[in-house]
């Protein structure tokens, strides 16, 4: 489904990303793993169209997408999430929802006025798919917070949602486990799993739990200073020699499930 050659994005003299290749298959679960500094924000960055890479092509489903901007990409089915969840604090959680599909009559004051019905009918429709979605993700209790009110992990429970209100082909999630209680973070994975096998989404996740991403991901992708450095089975992976040296001094081995 994507496909990235011998990216690289520099900074100056910084080679944030020097040389990565990666496939990320439809309907999978890939999860990119790395310590702090690998590359793995700034991967996404240029994949999701926020950087136009130094060289190198990213392409999807084929097609070269190479430096499309966000607003494109969102129209081709590409979703990218971020570590600091990006909800309006001052609108409630369905309404955060219903913000997402793009083109709607109601956003324009003509069809305001002359095209009321219009206006209600898609309304009515945009409605209904935030309310399915609600049930889907099981947080009716709050579907009238303010969202700004929500704790970290309905946030992030909240931009996964905000992924469903569209018909996205695939889904960067970045660090959905940051700020997440043990409880809610299961049901965000189980969220993703169900999505995943139910309705054929596929996801690229940047996560540092490594028991997460062995529940969930297969395969795993390992970056270090830029580059990819292993893929595989989290199990083969998080056996592999030069992944454990690459994480040496940077507390993994302390860390539940670390390489051993």
């Amino acid at each position: 489904m994507v496909e990235v050659d011998d990216l690289r994005m520099h900074f100056g003299g910084i080679h944030a990303v020097d040389g990565a290749s990666i496939r990320i298959a439809k309907s999978s679960i890939t999860g990119l793993i790395g310590p702090n500094g690998a590359g793995k924000s700034t991967l996404f960055n240029v994949i999701a169209g926020h950087f136009a890479p130094t060289s190198g092509t990213v392409r999807l489903d084929g097609e070269d997408i190479t430096g499309l901007p966000p607003h494109e990409l969102f129209h081709k089915g590409l979703l990218r999430t971020f570590q600091t969840a990006h909800e309006f604090g001052t609108l409630t959680v369905r309404e955060n929802l219903m913000m997402v599909p793009p083109g709607q009559p109601g956003e324009t004051l003509w069809n305001a006025w002359f095209r009321p019905g219009a206006v209600r009918a898609r309304e009515a429709m945009v409605r209904e798919r935030a309310d399915e979605v609600i049930d889907f993700l099981e947080i009716g209790h709050v579907a009238e917070e303010y969202a700004g009110n929500l704790s970290g992990g309905q946030k992030k429970l909240l931009e996964l949602g905000r992924t469903m209100m569209v018909d996205a082909k695939i889904v960067f999630l970045d660090e959905v486990g940051a700020g997440v209680n043990r409880t809610l973070l299961r049901t965000i994975g189980d969220a993703i799993v169900r999505l995943n096998r139910e309705r054929g989404y596929t996801f690229c996740l940047i996560e540092h739990d490594m028991d997460f991403i062995a529940r969930l991901c297969d395969p795993v992708i390992v970056m270090a200073e830029g580059k990819v450095l292993a893929e595989g089975p989290p199990d083969v992976v998080r056996a592999d020699e030069a992944v454990i040296e690459a994480y040496l001094g940077r507390g993994l081995r302390n860390k539940p499930g670390a390489p051993a």
